[in-house]
């Protein structure tokens, strides 16, 4: 790109921001454009949400905040759009899931330039972020058909035991900025199958996706002659969260963010006898034993550790290591991360982005400090980058460090890239490092022992929610249910039986006999 000045770029990015949003129709560019009936709260409070792109490290506008009296509306409507929905076909519903995968794959682009703007991520991925909606409507289509219970043999003659799955209703989805949009569809595309209503409070770092987002699913809903209150956005902060969080009639809570925020979550809604589904912290770890394909497992490590510079909730940051290999290993990815292109995550090439802010690069510098007093070794990277036009930006260099020891700062999740190499003799050795944190998320081996797999596989092996093998920690299909264990939170979304956590279940009994025998055998008169 051309030499440019950080305004230049500032108003380069807002006018891309602008085009994008309308030509997906999500007419929402400042305050004073907020218009009723637009399918956003507006808010109520003075403040109002900067939009900063992390290209730039600038606002880029500044939109409206929703308070609590906001949120309040917001969940009345989608409990009153409820009613009518919760009786909707199964199928039908589907019918505007798949319009809604139509329209994302109409406006895959321009969807996917609002992520880069507001998330920092290049190209190749936020196109590949819309694409994981875009799967995700289809998983749910197909569901939308094969929703059902089972039937059991019943203990009395004349009798079918069976279950009845039913829509549960409003659900509250808190999203984060790593993932602005895909994990809105996750919960969203599978809830509106089941039947149930969603109210989206998305980062305040990321409201225009958000924004793009639910002007598509509007969009669907209003073809099919369904009202658009099924799908509400509140776009607000902490207030805004906490009234989502501690409504009643919000009866099920999916939330994705920090172990923090999951802490002060679970009880909230637990108190209120609500459900929830929490995916937080990851401190994903790969094993890479003597065996290894060591051509294969660079690949896989240096995008885990690297991608999206390091911020997704699976990214690799430990890395433990056979002794017999690990001087052989750190020189291959040594070299690999010395060439990783840092920049404009919109230019040809770039495959590191920027931080989402300036205060991650200092959390990110604040641990390698850490690490180094800890007796650890920088191997490569680790340091701030200039950009061009962007003073205001954080880049960063992605780190590798060579550990003693699993201290405090490697078991503790720094959101940014850095991976922290540990070395073992024995696989007993590797997966008590391996599970020797908090978090349980994601993991991985690299080996061509069937035995090591298997045992990392196993009950004795990774403790995490997500297990691999010869693939890293990061990239997960929606097919599968993602989420981890232990401090991650237990929750699952997406794929394989996530979605029973969206329906509430009911077993029933019914008598077509002529008598009315009791169960166990009870005689009452």
């Amino acid at each position: 790109m051309t030499t440019q000045t950080s305004s230049t770029l500032t108003a380069e990015l807002r006018e891309a921001a602008l085009a994008a949003l309308r030509r997906i129709g999500a007419d929402v560019p400042s305050v004073e454009l907020v218009e009723a009936g637009s399918g956003v709260s507006t808010g109520s409070t003075s403040e109002g949400i900067d939009v900063v792109s992390p290209l730039s490290g600038e606002p880029l506008l500044r939109l409206p905040e929703a308070g609590a009296a906001d949120v309040d509306a917001a969940v009345t409507a989608a409990a009153e759009a409820f009613r009518t929905w919760r009786s909707v076909p199964g199928p039908v519903r589907g019918g505007v899931v798949r319009r809604l995968g139509e329209l994302l794959t109409e406006h895959k682009a321009d969807l996917a330039e609002l992520v880069t703007l507001e998330a920092g991520k290049i190209t190749s991925e936020a196109l590949g972020e819309v694409q994981e909606m875009i799967d995700v409507c289809d998983y749910a289509v197909g569901l939308s058909r094969s929703l059902g219970g089972r039937t059991m043999p019943s203990e009395r003659p004349g009798h079918r035991l069976m279950e009845q799955w039913h829509p549960l209703g409003v659900v509250g989805v808190v999203s984060a900025f790593n993932f602005p949009v895909a994990v809105w569809s996750w919960n969203t595309a599978v809830a509106l199958v089941c039947g149930d209503t969603v109210v989206w409070k998305p980062s305040e770092k990321t409201p225009l996706s958000a924004l793009a987002s639910n002007a598509l699913l509007r969009r669907a809903l209003a073809e099919a002659g369904f009202p658009e209150a099924v799908s509400q956005v509140v776009l607000g902060a902490r207030e805004a969260g906490e009234a989502l969080v501690a409504d009643r009639r919000v009866a099920l809570l999916s939330a994705t963010g920090s172990e923090r925020m999951g802490r002060q979550v679970a009880p909230v809604v637990a108190g209120r006898g609500g459900r929830y589904l929490l995916e937080l912290g990851g401190n994903n770890a790969a094993v890479v034993t003597p065996s290894a394909d060591l051509d294969l497992a660079v690949r896989g490590i240096v995008f885990a550790a690297a991608g999206t510079a390091g911020q997704r909730c699976t990214s690799l940051r430990r890395l433990v290591v056979h002794s017999s290999v690990v001087d052989d290993l750190v020189g291959r990815l040594e070299r690999a991360y010395a060439g990783l292109p840092v920049g404009d995550p919109r230019a040809d090439g770039t495959l590191v982005g920027p931080l989402t802010d300036a205060a991650a690069r200092d959390r990110m510098l604040a641990a390698l400090q850490e690490a180094r007093a800890d007796g650890g070794t920088v191997v490569v990277g680790g340091a701030a980058v200039d950009v061009d036009g962007a003073p205001g930006a954080a880049y960063v260099s992605p780190a590798l460090v060579r550990m003693p020891a699993q201290t405090d700062v490697v078991r503790r999740e720094t959101f940014a890239p850095i991976l922290y190499v540990l070395t073992y003799d024995t696989l007993e050795e590797a997966i008590a490092l391996h599970n020797d944190v908090p978090q349980g998320l994601s993991s991985a081996i690299f080996t061509l022992d069937v035995r090591e797999a298997e045992t990392f596989l196993s009950e004795a092996g990774s403790d995490c929610g997500i297990v691999n093998v010869n693939i890293g920690t990061s990239g997960a299909e929606i097919g599968g249910a993602f989420g981890g264990e232990k401090s991650t939170g237990g929750g699952r979304e997406s794929g394989s039986d996530s979605w029973k956590q969206y329906m509430r279940r009911v077993t029933n009994t019914v008598n077509y006999s002529t008598e009315l025998p009791l169960a166990q055998g009870v005689n009452f008169g």
